[in-house]
């Protein structure tokens, strides 16, 4: 028997509701060991690509399809996950989430050639996909309305540490151990949030799924694997016009499009389409979509700035990102204050434009710049982060039921993921295009063979500089300065484009926030509501 709420969702269990702080510790152990993984990688790429017994001798491809293979099976399973968490229950999905990552870790750590670690990564994007929406899933059954804001903040906030610590976690794994130093960390890790999550994390499932949509899943992975392959080929290619990465995108964008309309008419949906009528769920996407596009700028290029141009260490190049998240961990969990005082509408453009502003910081860096700028820079990106994801993703949840919760934070998820391989892709390009230019000239004197391997990237410069001698030198400075003008334009762009979603922020969120979702909750099975104390009295 069912009992039908009209207008506000069930009560938190109290059994649950005394223990949602430690639940929300345990999910965001989870979150960090997901999240900390992809930016630990990125400071042993160096490693990795030297030859054995010190690496695997990975080509720059093999490195690629390291990352890429993690993302194409990441974001293309998101919102599948999502239903399927939903549907059998979230716990579930983030206890088999996480015992896949933890295996594909450890896998991945005794990976004896490129070949394998590719692989091992895909099942590591297998994990990671059930374990995202899962944790957001979660927290927005065990919290009530009234302090959703507050754990959501936590949740950013940690989101933001994860990926600052783990350039410093990289560097000194790195420094002291093997290449596989970087994913062995993940498996006790694993092991400690499995315990927890048994013990302490409740079960919660919709209680009326509806039957299964196997074509609209199917449908949804077939569009999401072609766009995000399709996205990442363009990056890799530096070319977002060539048929290789022009074709995928194309099937990818026809199966979502055949999605929808699917959607729209079969009787039971994977995906109720309707929910973006509502404008502060489909502004908060887009604005998510946005704001990772242009922060793919950065993490493109600030490595090479920090690395390459400046000299730092991967160790001391990590360090600096510190201010970033010290920025986020401050500001994430008040920014509800913030909206309880400004509202949504305020508080998210105006975070969206310190982020532009910390964008056209970049332009006053060049080769000497003090560094402590660079840190100004930081700090003022993780202050906007800090007052857009948090209310973002509470406008995104709140505007869903409860017992849809898996599919929305899948969506929030899948439209981050797609925004950022978009930005890597599209950015990147740029970055590369800006950068051929402006080298091109300067490599005149080389023979044909190394012209045009210089000119693919700054670190091929500088290497094809260092194997030439003292004659090499005369390209080091002009790869400086081409660098940083390439730079300068995609700190530029990224601006743009977050100025872009400062303006929907402001003229389509809400000014306040109401304390009632925007969309009626769906009749509630007792029993299921029921069952989390049952499980917490056992």
């Amino acid at each position: 028997m069912t009992t039908a709420v009209a207008a506000t969702p069930p009560r938190v269990p109290e059994a649950i509701h005394r223990r949602r702080w430690a639940i929300l510790g345990t999910l965001i152990l989870a979150l960090l060991v997901v999240v900390l993984d992809n930016s630990i990688l990125n400071v042993a790429m160096k490693t990795i690509a030297t030859p054995a017994p010190v690496g695997l001798g990975a080509t720059q491809s093999d490195l690629e399809w390291a990352i890429n293979s993690y993302t194409l099976v990441f974001a293309g399973l998101l919102f599948t996950s999502g239903l399927l968490g939903d549907r059998f229950g979230r716990k579930k999905a983030l206890l088999a989430g996480m015992l896949v990552f933890g295996v594909g870790s450890l896998l991945s750590a005794l990976a004896s050639g490129p070949g394998e670690l590719i692989s091992f990564r895909a099942v590591m994007g297998l994990g990671g996909a059930f374990v995202m929406p899962a944790t957001l899933a979660i927290i927005m059954n065990v919290f009530e309305r009234s302090e959703q804001p507050k754990a959501i903040g936590i949740w950013a906030g940690a989101v933001g540490l994860a990926i600052a610590i783990g350039p410093i976690t990289g560097g000194l794994l790195i420094e002291h151990f093997w290449w596989g130093s970087v994913f062995l960390i993940n498996v006790p890790i694993v092991a400690v949030a499995l315990v927890l999550m048994f013990v302490l994390v409740p079960d919660s499932k919709d209680p009326n799924p509806g039957k299964l949509d196997p074509i609209g899943v199917l449908l949804s992975i077939i569009g999401l694997v072609a766009l995000i392959y399709g996205i990442i080929k363009g990056g890799d290619l530096a070319s977002v016009t060539d048929p290789k990465a022009v074709v995928p995108v194309l099937i990818g964008v026809a199966a979502l499009v055949a999605f929808v309309f699917h959607e729209k008419r079969t009787s039971h949906p994977a995906l109720d389409i309707t929910w973006f009528r509502n404008k502060a769920f489909s502004t908060s996407v887009t604005v998510v979509g946005l704001v990772f596009f242009a922060l793919m700028g950065v993490s493109f290029f600030g490595v090479f700035y920090t690395q390459s141009v400046r000299g730092y260490s991967p160790l001391a190049a990590g360090a600096l990102m510190l201010p970033l998240a010290v920025a986020q961990l401050l500001f994430a969990p008040r920014a509800r204050l913030v909206v309880d005082r400004l509202g949504v509408r305020a508080t998210c453009a105006g975070g969206m434009a310190l982020i532009a502003i910390a964008f056209l910081g970049y332009l006053l860096l060049g080769t000497d710049t003090p560094i402590w700028v660079l840190e100004v820079i930081g700090f003022v990106m993780g202050a906007g982060m800090a007052h857009v994801m948090p209310p973002v993703t509470v406008a995104i949840m709140g505007s869903l039921p409860r017992e849809k919760a898996g599919a929305g934070s899948a969506l929030n998820n899948t439209f981050r993921q797609v925004g950022g391989s978009l930005g890597v892709a599209v950015l990147g390009a740029v970055l590369s295009t800006v950068y051929r230019n402006g080298i091109t000239d300067h490599l005149s004197g080389l023979p044909a063979g190394l012209r045009q391997t210089a000119g693919e990237s700054i670190e091929a410069t500088l290497g094809v500089a260092g194997s030439l001698g003292p004659k090499g030198q005369a390209l080091v400075h002009p790869a400086y300065d081409s660098f940083i003008h390439a730079m300068h334009v995609v700190a530029g762009l990224s601006a743009g484009v977050t100025l872009v979603g400062a303006l929907l922020a402001w003229f389509f969120l809400p000014g306040k926030v109401t304390g009632a979702p925007s969309a009626p909750a769906a009749p509630v099975d007792a029993a299921r509501v029921a069952e989390p104390v049952r499980q917490a009295k056992a």
